[in-house]
């Protein structure tokens, strides 16, 4: 997509996709490192996708943002929400779809090895559950 396309886009537009890409980034990586049986599977990529899992997620990636990633990063933490999910304060549920934002857009602009070198980030500090 073009800038202009992107900038059209409403922010949770951008955090729909993301949410899909970053449950894509999840399920490989879970696939890759030893779960095998596909309850195993699920359980831990509902505990690492749920919102307080993004939330910390989210603060790993915050520092490596660029100012553009930023600034849809703040678009997605500051939009309104109708329900939070149990389990999730409000904070944790903002700050997850402002993660779902970020990896949105950089699919969307086309830049997967960005939001694949993110989610390393995340997965690199252990902060994915």
């Amino acid at each position: 997509m073009t800038a202009a396309e992107l900038n059209s886009l409403s922010v949770l537009a951008l955090a729909h996709v993301g949410d899909a890409v970053y449950e894509l980034f999840v399920r490989t990586y879970l696939a890759r490192h030893g779960q095998h049986k596909v309850v195993d599977l699920h359980r831990a990529t509902v505990n690492m996708v749920k919102a307080p899992a993004q939330a910390r997620a989210a603060s790993v990636i915050l520092p490596l943002l660029t100012e553009e990633e930023h600034a849809v990063y703040k678009r997605g933490r500051n939009s309104h929400v109708n329900s939070v999910p149990r389990g999730a304060s409000k904070a944790e549920y903002h700050a997850a779809t402002a993660l779902e934002a970020v990896f949105g857009y950089l699919h969307l602009a086309g830049r997967d090895e960005r939001a694949q070198e993110l989610f390393d980030a995340v997965i690199s500090t252990g902060e994915e559950n």
